[in-house]
């Protein structure tokens, strides 16, 4: 290796770390002090970095937002949910492996969603990546509600958009801010509930307990 090539990657490391260390320090001060309140000053200080710093390497505000909020839209849960689903045959195990992904979506970054998901629609940037983030999950679902009608589960009033519109009511996140932050249900209890609840309203025949 060159000596310049060497020097070009321990530039390339560092720029790579200290980003890591504005994200991490930028998430610290979100959670623990509100979006609103944090300035890029405050991220800089806590991140031992120049101001300056934190703009070029992360951006400002809304931009660091919606880096931090990509990983939980991408969650990797969703492409095993989707493998399991057309595994199986069952349609009660379709919605169970729903309930089980959106779960492992929301738990795995349930501290940064809870504090900083409200907080995005205040911020044109990060309302427009969550917004679209809220877009895939719905392509998701009505995958997963046209494999229940391919299985021919569905309730015979309803059709794959209002099935679709069903699993996001009772499985979106929205019924796991509910029950787990607002009302401090475990998660093992809130998935048990929704997928319970998701059968009922939306398979002819749930099999399953009242």
């Amino acid at each position: 290796m060159s000596t310049r090539s060497y020097h070009s990657l321990r530039r390339m490391r560092s720029a790579s770390e200290t980003r890591a260390a504005i994200l991490r320090a930028a998430e610290d001060l979100f959670i623990a002090q509100g979006y609103s309140t944090v300035t890029v000053g405050k991220i800089a200080a806590t991140a031992q970095v120049a101001t300056q710093t934190v703009y070029s390497s992360t951006g400002g505000k809304a931009e660091i937002l919606m880096e931090l909020l990509i990983p939980a839209i991408e969650d990797p849960s969703v492409a095993r949910t989707m493998r399991q689903i057309t595994e199986t045959e069952d349609p009660r195990e379709v919605i169970n492996a729903t309930a089980q992904g959106t779960r492992q979506a929301h738990e795995g970054h349930w501290q940064m969603l809870e504090a900083l998901v409200p907080q995005c629609h205040a911020e044109p940037t990060a309302a427009a990546v969550l917004a679209a983030g809220n877009a895939e999950f719905m392509k998701v679902l009505t995958l997963i509600a046209e494999r229940l009608r391919d299985l021919n589960a569905l309730r015979p009033d309803l059709t794959t958009d209002k099935a679709a519109d069903l699993l996001w009511f009772h499985l979106g996140q929205d019924a796991w801010f509910s029950l787990v932050g607002h009302r401090h249900w475990s998660f093992d209890d809130a998935e048990e509930w929704l997928a319970k609840a998701a059968k009922w309203a939306l398979l002819a025949d749930p099999e399953v307990e009242r």
